[in-house]
């Protein structure tokens, strides 16, 4: 099929293994999106949906005028996925709880090299740190020195990180107030698995839920699937991580990849986790009226009551959003091959379109 709303584009639909053919209704409101995302500045962009118990993806993209036809990309597509890591991260933590191994009031403790900040006799919790209320700056003090602007993490190492938190100062006194930070959580993986997180979210929550392209290192197969990222139009490089990936900061996955996690957060029941994925989901830090915090997901109020359980992410070159509905059953991921940035007064167009379109379910 073909989508025309902006007169430049092209779209393709696929559907997963032991999915239905979606209604005219699920198809026309995903072809809409789509169209909205290239329209946006996206120059491909896949969207994957689950709703009553199918399983839905179609892809888009730009025609390129010198070759006169659009890469439309697929729910095998493979994207940088950001911070939609975190929550990979977030459930590495309650598995870990639930084994026993730690507690979430447990304070963050790493080698001796590394001075964990304070402020007002409060230490940070793991907890703190799943709930994006530790207190710590978004980023490392010295995270920029001598980085390149197109791959900020790659440069950096374990002496920098112990430099940097040597420099770092809490902004508010833990468990108190919600900032956003990417320290924060790539010290959480460190706390998990020092010097082996992503190994560590590989053995023990990506293998288990069959996310095989859900990874930080390309293997050759992901390499020759991946889309290219874009930055106001000129492509970009991939960012890489070796500190601080428990962020998402170098994370990749796919459309098709998403959807399974997806499915195990709607029915984590079916799934090989059931209690570290029902503690990832409850609310334990609440931000504002419009705003609570699992273990690293969101949860926001959508307008029938309901609760909106999501999260979003970004790096250099990519754009992505997930976002699901216990009650209806409903989950939606759109993944972009183009970076954008949140305003004061609007969100990003992928984060937009992702949660109109779960609204939109949610409410038929």
């Amino acid at each position: 099929m073909t989508a025309t709303a902006t007169g430049a584009s092209a779209a393709g639909a696929a559907l997963l293994p032991g999915s239905a053919s979606a209604s005219g209704g699920l198809s026309a409101r995903v072809r809409r999106a789509l169209d909205q995302a290239l329209a946006s500045g996206a120059p491909g962009a896949v969207c994957g949906v689950i709703q009553d118990g199918q399983t839905y993806v179609a892809g888009a993209g730009r025609l390129r005028a010198t070759r006169g036809r659009a890469e439309v990309p697929d729910g095998s597509t493979v994207f940088q996925l950001g911070s939609i890591g975190k929550t990979l991260t977030a459930t590495a933590l309650a598995r870990a709880v639930h084994a026993g191994s730690t507690h979430l009031d447990a304070p963050l403790t790493l080698p001796a090299r590394f001075p964990v900040p304070r402020k007002g006799g409060r230490r940070i919790t793991l907890a703190d740190l799943a709930t994006h209320s530790s207190g710590l700056p978004a980023l490392p003090p010295n995270l920029f020195t001598g980085a390149d602007p197109n791959d900020p993490y790659a440069h950096y190492t374990l002496d920098d990180l112990a430099e940097g938190l040597a420099k770092t100062e809490l902004v508010t006194v833990p468990g108190k107030t919600y900032r956003y930070s990417n320290l924060g959580f790539g010290l959480l993986g460190q706390a998990l698995a020092f010097d082996g997180v992503d190994a560590m979210l590989r053995r023990r929550v990506t293998d288990p839920l069959r996310l095989r392209d859900t990874r930080t290192t390309l293997t050759a197969d992901m390499a020759a699937r991946k889309a290219v990222g874009h930055l106001e139009g000129k492509p970009v490089p991939d960012w890489h991580d070796r500190v601080l990936s428990g962020a998402g900061t170098s994370m990749y996955s796919t459309a098709d990849d998403m959807l399974r996690y997806l499915a195990a957060q709607l029915r984590p029941e079916r799934s090989p986790f059931r209690a570290a994925i029902e503690l990832t989901q409850r609310p334990r830090f609440t931000a504002d009226d419009r705003l609570r915090l699992g273990l690293g997901w969101h949860l926001s109020p959508l307008p029938n009551g309901r609760t909106m359980t999501w999260h979003n992410g970004g790096t250099g070159g990519f754009s992505s959003c997930a976002a699901f509905s216990r009650d209806s059953g409903t989950a939606v991921v759109m993944m972009v091959n183009t970076a954008s940035e949140e305003t004061a007064d609007q969100a990003r167009p992928v984060d937009a379109l992702t949660m109109k379109l779960l609204r939109e379910l949610d409410a038929a």
